[in-house]
């Protein structure tokens, strides 16, 4: 048989936790040009409440 051993994935978390915040610093600005601040200020705080559910979720259970 084939003795060759996968070699371990490499580790992407850096970039993707760095591309979600690109991600969310231009859909913020172009929600705060087409609809004005309330909407990312929402936005912001709908990902917070959110976050922070999932996160007692995760302790609890």
């Amino acid at each position: 048989m084939n003795d060759h051993r996968m070699k371990s994935a490499p580790n992407y978390t850096n970039a993707a936790l760095t591309m979600l915040g690109v991600n969310l610093i231009w859909i913020f600005a172009v929600l705060w040009t087409t609809l004005g601040f309330l909407a990312p200020l929402a936005l912001a705080a709908l990902l917070n409440h959110a976050i922070s559910r999932l996160a007692g979720r995760r302790s609890a259970g």
